[in-house]
């Protein structure tokens, strides 16, 4: 399927977006996570649109062709979520489904939060609610597999590391993938200003972990699905099931064969959940 892509004004920022579908159809926002860009939905813009969904998959601010403000303060979560809301405004729409994966998902659950009167339904893809994961992240087991953002608070040495021996660092953290599609990630990350735009999302929510300055939870009525590749190496699967005093309506789906990067792995299953849970 041919995408269609245009620059979307949200509000602070510009957004590169594809697009699939008939835009009079329910909408649903896709949201990738880091290192990508809106590439990471192909599967699921192409199988939802042909189903009846206007599907819209930005790249996110700081990725690819989307606008790069400078400074960490730029990449603050409710800015973020500003963007989403800002997007969903200027489609033209008072709400919309919103599927989100990695970074993406936890904007995700934030929009979910500061901004429910603009949700319709929202699934995440691998990436605890933010309650579980400030749990999570206390214990020796998910602090190892989190070492990297840490590592990411270093001023330039990160952008150096991704970048060196042609991204290898990048493409190894994709071996399910293509040569083809870990190309177009190199190429987006590549892109002027993306790497210090991208690793500012990691210094911003990390830095605020540690002054106590996070958002405040809040509970979400939403309908909720939580799909789960079992295989992550950065999440444990402990993590997966949201905690039901603050979000009492969801459903948590295990695919155990897949990785982190499950819509890539086994995007006809991703596919067939989410058509059933929006439907």
């Amino acid at each position: 399927m041919d995408f269609t892509h245009r620059h979307v004004n949200v509000g602070e920022v510009s957004l590169h977006i594809a697009e699939a579908g008939d835009p009079s159809k329910p909408l649903v926002v896709f949201l990738h996570g880091f290192p990508e860009f809106w590439y990471s939905w192909r599967h699921q813009l192409e199988a939802l649109a042909k189903a009846g969904y206007w599907c819209v998959a930005p790249d996110l601010r700081g990725y690819n062709d989307s606008d790069k403000p400078e400074g960490v303060e730029s990449y603050a979560l409710e800015k973020l979520v500003g963007d989403v809301a800002g997007l969903i405004g200027a489609l033209g729409r008072e709400k919309a489904h919103v599927v989100g994966h990695d970074w993406g998902a936890i904007i995700a659950w934030a929009f979910a939060q500061q901004r429910p009167e603009l949700l319709e339904k929202l699934a995440i893809l691998n990436v605890p609610h933010p309650v579980a994961f400030q749990r999570g992240i206390r214990t020796a087991k998910q602090l190892f597999k989190s070492w990297y953002m840490f590592f990411f608070q270093i001023p330039w040495l990160p952008e150096k590391a991704i970048a060196a021996f042609d991204y290898r660092a990048l493409r190894q953290g994709f071996p399910s993938f293509s040569r083809e599609d870990q190309d177009r990630y190199v190429a987006a990350m590549a892109t002027p200003g993306a790497r210090t735009a991208t690793i500012a999302y990691y210094r911003s929510i990390i830095r605020r972990f540690f002054r106590g300055d996070l958002p405040k939870p809040t509970r979400i009525e939403a309908p909720v699905l939580v799909i789960w590749g079992d295989r992550d190496a950065f999440l444990g699967v402990e993590l997966a099931e949201p905690p039901p005093e603050w979000v009492p309506n969801a459903r948590v789906v295990h695919v155990p064969e897949a990785s982190h990067w499950v819509q890539n792995d086994a995007p006809e299953r991703v596919n067939e959940l989410l058509l059933s849970f929006l439907g």
